[in-house]
């Protein structure tokens, strides 16, 4: 018996009405949707860290999530494991076409523009009228999802073309926060970050880097110095929470301080 059967059984016997396990038989696709995204960013956290040997255990997880999908859409007699197997194969050869047929590619992102263009023709085939946005999932993070309707505009020439421009319009967005800022109308400020997050997206689309990887560079980078502050403040006697602003300030540079001789090639 493979592996993944036996991965196929257990999933089955947990949903099992004789023998199954409560909790497992009352989810549906609804509940288990925020676990699947859960084991998803995990898996993502594990390679953040270089942890093989967590990552070999998400992996697992997150495989599991995709076997409780399988099971529940089998009991409702929609798909079954094998169908999903077999769809996403018929994809990759077809997405593929320069290592499964006859077609020729040259570089990394030409395979990347062949990729897009045959999604879009799978979408017009679809629906003949679909948006130039059809599909773009509103699951995905804020983030993530921005670049890719922003991909989508470009495909179709509603873009900048240049990220000076972009620079410009981040400039005029920054003007209109604090406008809103100045009238104290929550709603306006709201408003005008999501602007101004949305053309930030922009930018990090024109100079080729993830949003959401530089956000989470950030974070980490927050963090990492913050601990170091806490370290510090712990050393010298006193709490922290408890220091001036200009106390705490001084901690900051010196935790940056402290990176550079680390990592001279860090930009700070």
């Amino acid at each position: 018996m493979s592996h993944i059967q036996i991965l196929l059984d257990i999933m089955a016997r947990l949903r099992s009405a004789d023998e199954g396990c409560p909790w497992d038989r009352e989810q549906n696709f609804r509940t288990i949707a925020p676990y699947t995204i859960e084991e998803a960013y995990e898996v993502a956290d594990a390679i953040e860290r270089n942890d093989m040997a967590e990552l070999r255990s998400e992996l697992g997880d997150l495989l599991f999530q995709v076997v409780f999908h399988a099971q529940m859409a089998k009991e409702a007699g929609e798909f079954d494991f094998g169908d999903v197997v077999a769809a996403i194969s018929e994809k990759m050869i077809r997405r593929h076409p320069h290592v499964f047929g006859d077609a020729k590619i040259e570089n990394a992102a030409e395979q990347t523009q062949r990729w897009e263009d045959i999604k879009a023709q799978e979408r017009v085939k679809k629906d003949e009228s679909a948006s130039a946005l059809q599909g773009v999932s509103v699951g995905l993070p804020a983030l993530t999802r921005a670049r890719k309707l922003q991909g989508r505009a470009a495909r179709v020439g509603f873009d900048w073309p240049n990220v000076e421009q972009v620079l410009d319009k981040l400039d005029e967005e920054l003007g209109e926060v604090r406008e809103a800022l100045a009238l104290n109308d929550a709603d306006a400020i709201e408003d005008e970050l999501g602007d101004l997050l949305f053309v930030c997206v922009n930018v990090a689309r024109h100079v080729s880097v993830d949003p959401e990887a530089a956000l989470r560079r950030a974070n980490k980078k927050f963090e990492r110095r913050f601990r170091y502050m806490e370290m510090l403040a712990t050393t010298r006697g006193f709490e922290f929470a408890k220091a001036s602003l200009e106390a705490q300030e001084a901690l900051w540079q010196e935790a940056k301080m402290a990176e550079r001789r680390v990592n001279t090639d860090e930009v700070v």
